[in-house]
């Protein structure tokens, strides 16, 4: 009879989520400076966009904050839930905003300008954020944290909005197509409405917890990775290649 574990081991575990919260610290300091630069130029030039962008870097202080928080505590998963409660409003609260001064922006309330910081930002976030997403995303998965997942998923949102912004900015700086912006805002707004529903209902990836190591029948005929010559199955019938791997523990002597 073979023996599997599920996710890993006590002190890997350990050293991810210490990864998590260097990660997240990273998030913070980062975004901080984001909003600071988003909201000034937003609003010297009236940018819907150039704004929201700006709130979604706030709400991504939040959603790390909140992350931050749990993994303060030796048992961060008890505070799992209140985690993802708190990222799930924080994307709320971004896609209400944004949709009001979108709107405005469409029935001529104002028009944007040329921002060339904005541009700048959102190029540079382009190239950032990606990197930030991924190690966050590995670690979250692997640890088994719904929580770490979902913030990685708002820092991803904010490299699809950073490409979403600079499209808005450069078409409105080169054709003057003022529209541009807010459409680019509304975007962002439905972007932010279904990440807030998943992390709502913690649908953030079938994440492996651990759990102690069980017995494997080697004949039995399921689903999974091969083990032994026989199979288990993948923790939360995930397919998309999401969840950490089953470890074969015949190996460890």
């Amino acid at each position: 009879m073979t023996a599997v574990t599920l996710g890993p081991t006590p002190a890997r575990r350990a050293a991810l989520a210490r990864r998590v919260r260097l990660l997240v610290a990273a998030t913070i300091t980062y975004n901080v400076v984001e909003a600071a630069v988003a909201i000034t130029a937003g609003t010297i030039a009236s940018s819907s966009a150039l704004i929201g962008f700006g709130l979604d870097s706030i709400v991504e202080v939040a959603s790390a904050t909140a992350v931050a928080w749990q993994f303060s505590a030796t048992d961060h998963e008890a505070r799992e839930k209140t985690a993802l409660r708190v990222i799930a409003l924080s994307f709320f609260a971004l896609a209400a905003y944004v949709t009001f001064d979108a709107v405005r922006a469409l029935l001529g309330t104002g028009e944007a300008e040329h921002s060339t910081p904005g541009l700048i930002l959102a190029a540079l976030s382009l190239v950032v954020m990606p990197f930030l997403s991924a190690a966050q995303r590995r670690a979250g998965r692997e640890l088994g944290s719904a929580s770490a997942v979902a913030d990685s998923k708002q820092t991803l949102l904010c490299t699809y909005l950073s490409g979403v912004l600079l499209a808005g900015l450069a078409l409105n700086s080169l054709f003057g197509w003022s529209w541009a912006d807010p459409i680019a805002a509304l975007v962002i707004a439905a972007v932010a409405v279904k990440e807030g529903r998943e992390a709502w209902r913690g649908d953030t990836c079938c994440a492996v917890p651990a759990v102690p190591a069980v017995p494997a029948v080697p004949a039995a005929p399921l689903s999974g990775g091969t083990v032994s010559g026989g199979t288990v199955p993948e923790a939360g019938g995930c397919a998309d290649g999401c969840c950490s791997p089953v470890r074969d523990t015949s190996r460890d002597g």
